[in-house]
């Protein structure tokens, strides 16, 4: 008997999901019914992975599926919302069953784990690709966003960066590291955590955020765009994990930090002002964000600083902001 479309999503997608108390009608129709709290507002947030682009054969199904929801999550943590519903649409060159269970088992365990409920999407036949839309909930006028960082505020970011890239490296032959720091870097590629309660403690305390997708470099420069000011960083400051620090040089692993994309950390900023109450809520979160630098007033210009003078790294440029953009 053929396995057809609908088949597959009965199979794959309607079973043993997480099932909210907000979703009126899920998967199985012509659209979801979701019901949006009062005084609550919607975060909607997409992307895409493309095989050859995004991910290799290399890559376990198990880990596209739950990076797909994870970038998702990442951007819905760097406004401050919480993650509510996600719809799927997924193109497949054929129906391959044990690359569907692992990656359905990717994605159902980290909906399990955030509670989040796949509500829809579409299936279609030609080259591998996913695409998710995460939709958030957010207080009313609380969101977290890029254009607030004023002169003077702290830059913080959560977690340690550049082990994605390192294991991209390592996986592109550029880079030779010890089997066990390998296997760390490539759980970080492969199975990254967004900071969705960090995002959420940070709605009155941040000034902006951003989440850490496309490097440490080019998203602070997205703020720094956005908010019309200029920062200055202490490349020393910047946390960085033993897997790293102990593969690599200290430049090239900070350049790392900088210019590797897929860490899924959170970059923020924090007024002077407000910084008593960060440090209050963050003596309960179990790893708190380092400080980096601080904003200055000099619109798009951003500063690398080592021991208080200009630094530049094997590929850093200390005067503008770059970064991985598609079609450039």
């Amino acid at each position: 008997m053929a396995f057809g479309e609908f088949d597959l999503i009965s199979t794959y997608f309607t079973q043993r999901w997480p099932n909210r108390a907000d979703v009126e009608l899920g998967v199985g129709d012509d659209g979801a019914i979701l019901n949006v709290p009062e005084e609550n507002q919607l975060v909607v947030v997409t992307d895409t992975m493309v095989s050859g682009v995004h991910f290799d054969e290399q890559t376990p199904a198990r880990a596209i599926g739950h990076k797909i929801a994870a970038v998702n999550l990442s951007d819905l943590a760097a406004m401050g919302a919480e993650p509510a519903w996600l719809s799927l649409a997924i193109t497949l060159p054929e129906v391959d069953h044990e690359w569907l269970t692992s990656f359905s088992h990717g994605l159902r365990e980290i909906c399990d784990y955030y509670d989040c409920q796949l509500v829809g999407g579409d299936t279609t036949r030609g080259p591998l690709s996913v695409t998710l839309t995460a939709h958030g909930l957010l207080p009313k006028g609380h969101a977290l966003r890029r254009d607030g960082a004023k002169p003077g505020d702290w830059i913080y970011v959560s977690g340690t960066l550049g082990d994605a890239g390192l294991a991209l490296a390592c996986q592109q032959q550029r880079c030779k590291v010890s089997d066990s720091h390998y296997r760390r870097v490539l759980e970080r590629l492969y199975f990254p955590s967004p900071r969705v309660a960090l995002g959420q403690n940070l709605r009155d305390v941040a000034s902006s955020a951003i989440d850490i997708s496309d490097g440490l470099q080019a998203d602070l420069g997205h703020i720094l765009k956005a908010s019309n000011v200029g920062a200055r960083l202490d490349v020393d400051e910047i946390p960085l994990s033993m897997a790293l620090t102990e593969s690599v040089t200290a430049d090239l692993a900070i350049q790392f930090a900088l210019s590797s994309g897929d860490d899924y950390e959170l970059c923020f900023t924090v007024p002077e002002s407000r910084r008593g109450v960060f440090d209050t809520l963050m003596a309960r979160h179990p790893a708190k964000p380092t400080c980096i630098g601080r904003v200055t007033s000099e619109p798009g210009k951003l500063r690398l600083e080592r021991d208080g003078e200009p630094w530049q790294g094997p590929e850093a440029d200390t005067e503008s902001v770059g970064g991985y953009e598609h079609f450039r």
